[in-house]
């Protein structure tokens, strides 16, 4: 059994904007839950009791949610690292904090108990899981003989390949490796070049795999981890309202009158659904939410304190927290040519593979009367949207819309 982890969370995340504006990545939610919870919570069940996590970037946030790791029945201590300077830098700073093997995981993968045991089995071995994608462009691309890591390509590999999955079982050679690398072309010790000066097993992960990158992936991963939902109301539902498949309701919601719910759904602690309102599935409401009447939330999620309350559609969607939709507000979610839906996003033309995307938009946004917002528009956080706008395209924070 491996008793130890390390979690690489201490990256800015800055390929998410805007949601990782006022956000450190590992805590961006996936089904209600922030995602390194959800590590945390899959290294448990495998048997892992101490968990190191390094952190840097909004470090504070981070530690205050996990904390010791007590209510995860989980020793957790921290790692700051106070420069980035690479994956290989980043493992190094746990030298000192290890004492055998150790699995170790980017802090935006996500991660099942079945793999994790499967990566285990190598447990006198030094290993790495890999998984195949479409198009092997925006990864390190794998190349393996009888089970072994023989190279790893750094991105460009046009068309299918088989990549790192970021998933890692280490002991302590790995540090002795990490000493004797030298920089990279980006400045940066690199994990990987000390990968290649050992004998590293290939474990192929099973099942969905999603490296959250871009806003639109952390969508599309919600939209496979809801479907393990089972049905849990712990609010209160008031009479006339229709509840179709499992639905999560947390403590203190409210489901009004005449709302009409298609899970899997997942609704968070303090929200207020209806009267009236519809959500279909996918959809998942953070907590301190409110869905009003005459509103309809399809496949999105809603940050804390996000407001759609009254005479919105939401399709497809990442709503940040504390947004406003005034009334009339609509997100659309598909092209009239129904093709895949391309972004601009940190300044490039970005093809999402997604068929239906609406908007992502970041924190304390807040649009005005029938405002008209189109499919793949991003919007940052703290901007304005003037009543009757209709806005397409990529908008900075703190953007006046009239």
């Amino acid at each position: 059994m491996i008793e130890e982890a390390l979690i690489l969370a201490a990256g800015k995340g800055t390929r998410m904007w805007p949601l990782t504006e006022n956000y450190p990545k590992p805590l961006l939610p996936l089904c209600g839950k922030p995602i390194i919870e959800q590590q945390i919570t899959a290294l448990r069940k495998v048997g892992v009791s101490k968990i190191n996590i390094l952190i840097g970037h909004r470090m504070k946030e981070i530690s205050d949610l996990v904390g010791t790791g007590e209510k995860y029945n989980v020793e957790i201590k921290y790692i700051v690292q106070n420069e980035q300077k690479g994956t290989g830098h980043a493992v190094s700073l746990a030298e000192e904090h290890v004492d055998g093997a150790f699995f170790c995981l980017n802090g935006d993968t996500l991660i099942d108990e079945e793999n994790l045991n499967l990566l285990s089995n190598q447990k006198n071995q030094m290993a790495m899981m890999i998984t195949t994608v479409d198009d092997g462009r925006n990864f390190g691309v794998v190349q393996t003989k009888d089970g072994l890591l023989t190279s790893i390509i750094e991105k460009g590999v046009k068309g299918p390949a088989s990549i790192n999955a970021g998933i890692y079982l280490f002991n302590k050679k790995i540090f002795k490796s990490l000493k004797s690398i030298k920089k990279s072309i980006r400045n940066e010790l690199e994990l990987t070049d000390a990968l290649k000066l050992n004998d590293i097993y290939t474990v192929n992960y099973r099942g969905f795999w999603r490296d959250i990158g871009s806003p639109w992936d952390l969508l599309t991963a919600n939209e496979v981890y809801i479907e393990e939902i089972q049905n849990d109301i712990k609010g209160t539902v008031e009479k006339n309202v229709n509840l179709k498949g499992d639905v999560h309701l947390g403590k203190d919601s409210v489901l009004k009158s005449g709302t009409y719910i298609e899970g899997p759904v997942w609704i968070g602690k303090n929200c207020v659904i209806g009267p009236n309102a519809y959500l279909r599935r996918g959809t998942v409401l953070c907590g301190n939410n409110k869905v009003g009447a005459s509103s309809e939330i399809k496949n999105s999620i809603l940050f804390e304190n996000a407001k759609a309350p009254h005479h919105n559609y939401v399709g497809d969607s990442i709503i940040g927290k504390n947004c406003n939709l005034g009334s009339g507000t609509k997100i659309a979610n598909l092209r009239l040519d129904k093709k895949e839906i391309t972004v601009v996003h940190k300044g490039q033309r970005v093809n999402t593979s997604r068929r239906k995307l609406g908007a992502i938009i970041g924190d304390n946004v807040a649009t005005g009367i029938n405002s008209s917002i189109n499919s793949g528009t991003i919007i940052g956080s703290d901007t304005k949207i003037g009543p009757n706008a209709l806005i397409s395209g990529t908008y900075e924070s703190k953007s006046l819309i009239i």
